[in-house]
């Protein structure tokens, strides 16, 4: 990450989306191999042959088979769900500097979303139910653009949007010049600045 740093820019947070995502991955992570160790052992003590007595001889040909298709089932299970959603999970990094909001997702495939701090004009936290349960929210950030950037799932989004909010506080201002004249409505114009003011006519 510090290769990627601009100028003088500072990590002040490196952070991933709440791990709850993870909890039905993990239930089917331990429940999988139970039941595919369970069915194996149903299938070696002769639960085939007793659940259907007429195939009974060819059921014993068979029993190396039924419990490579078990074991099969449950690996392609493993596999196929729970290890994509942990490594999706694992590549999606949220980093916070002292200049911008870097949002990257994907490992192989990389998708990087970033915002630059001093373009951003409100900071929004949307939570469910559940997320205000687990402290965790969508942080959408209005740039000024149609459509507001969101970061999904922030872990400790207040605490998060705090750290926000304070490194843009901490943005150095513009330096008053010129340009300010066209920002404030109220300051006077170069003819009315001069001694005597503007010639009435």
């Amino acid at each position: 990450m510090r290769k990627e740093l601009l100028p003088g820019e500072q990590v002040i947070v490196v952070t991933r989306p709440q791990p709850r995502t993870l909890i039905v991955p993990a239930l089917v992570f331990i429940a999988v191999p139970a039941l595919a160790a369970y069915a194996c052992a149903w299938i070696v003590k002769g639960g085939p042959a007793r659940l259907a007595p007429i195939i009974a001889k060819e059921t014993k040909d068979q029993t190396p088979w039924l419990i490579g298709v078990c074991v099969g089932v449950a690996a392609w299970v493993l596999l196929g769900y729970c290890l994509p959603r942990v490594m999706s999970w694992h590549a999606t990094r949220y980093t916070l500097t002292s200049q911008r909001l870097i949002a990257r997702y994907g490992m192989l495939r990389r998708r990087d979303q970033q915002v630059s701090l001093p373009a951003v004009r409100h900071v929004v936290i949307h939570q469910s139910l559940l997320q205000r349960l687990v402290r965790s929210g969508n942080i959408s950030l209005d740039t000024g653009y149609p459509s507001s950037t969101v970061v999904p799932d922030v872990p400790e989004a207040a605490t998060f949007r705090n750290y926000l909010l304070d490194a843009i506080n901490d943005l150095p201002r513009e330096a008053p010049g010129a340009g300010d004249l066209m920002h404030n409505p109220d300051a006077a114009w170069p003819w009315e600045t001069r001694e005597g003011g503007r010639d009435e006519r």
